[in-house]
């Protein structure tokens, strides 16, 4: 999910324990040749490791659109 397409919502209706068991991931995809930067953000369940697995691997071969150089990846978890 793009982070700059996200809406932020205050609603707060999901108890803590819910959510204990999530992993946030935010990919940040940066060109170190002319300076394309990209955020995006997603959540995966601790018990479904294997779907952050296949996001990184896609993540991991992408290209710049505008130099076609690979891209770099950065990733922030907050567990």
């Amino acid at each position: 999910m793009e982070i700059d397409n996200i809406k932020n919502t205050s609603g707060k209706s999901d108890s803590a324990s819910e959510h204990s068991d999530l992993i946030n991931v935010r990919a940040i995809i940066s060109c170190p040749n002319c300076g394309y930067k990209k955020k995006f953000k997603n959540q995966f369940p601790r018990n479904q490791m294997e779907l952050l697995v296949t996001c990184v691997k896609i993540f991991d071969w992408l290209t710049c659109n505008k130099c076609g150089e690979m891209l770099k990846l950065d990733l922030e978890f907050n567990v």
